[in-house]
């Protein structure tokens, strides 16, 4: 029996599918058959997309929203849609030119609409890969700027001074329990919240200001 799947893909889990599962579910595809990735498109080791591999079926359709929704790597983009096409016999519709990107019509144009197909895949696949190739290099920029401001880059600096009156109070409690061995450093720390790298760090500084 034919089944509609749909693939939907953001790059991080702040970023909102609501669009793309509107779409789907305007084309018919049921919940229990729509994969969501939230994740990078730099490759194919993504869970939900592994999992919509191993269920389509020869005759399936999957619905994507464009073509970067699959990846972002040229090479591995062509071998993903040729694996899903012709080597299961699915096929893949992208909603945001699917008068042009249906491989049904492909498909039914033989020789020379699999010759037309892999001439626009391998056009679409190389315009995905220069944009993340660009978004990658404008992060590197953004971060090399940063630091020459002396920007701090990453997760912001836990430091006993920064810490907040309940921050204070819970490691002063865990740190105390440690110390009185009524407990372990990893029991303390975790109690407190904080990872273990943060907890030393946080008693080195304790224990220097109070030359302990």
């Amino acid at each position: 029996m034919k089944r509609i799947y749909g693939y939907i893909r953001v790059s991080s889990v702040d970023q909102n599918e609501d669009r793309q599962r509107d779409a789907m579910q305007a084309k018919g595809v049921e919940d229990r058959f729509l994969y969501v990735d939230k994740v990078s498109g730099k490759d194919f080791e993504r869970p939900d997309y592994q999992q919509l591999r191993r269920a389509i079926r020869q005759g399936d359709l999957v619905y994507m929203d464009a073509l970067d929704r699959l990846g972002r790597n040229y090479d591995e983009v062509i071998k993903e849609w040729k694996y899903i096409t012709r080597e299961v016999g699915a096929d893949i519709v992208l909603l945001e030119n699917e008068e042009l990107f249906d491989s049904r019509k492909f498909r039914e144009m033989g020789d020379v609409g699999r010759l037309m197909e892999d001439q626009f895949l391998s056009l679409l696949s190389y315009v995905a890969d220069q944009e993340r190739k660009k978004i990658r290099r404008r992060q590197a920029e953004g971060i090399a700027s940063a630091k020459r401001r002396g920007k701090h880059i990453g997760r912001p600096r836990i430091a006993y001074d920064t810490l907040d009156e309940g921050q204070r109070a819970s490691f002063l409690r865990e740190y105390k329990r440690w110390k009185a061995d009524e407990q372990t450093a990893v029991q303390s720390f975790n109690n407190a919240g904080f990872t273990k790298s943060t907890w030393y760090k946080i008693v080195k500084e304790y224990e220097e200001v109070n030359k302990i």
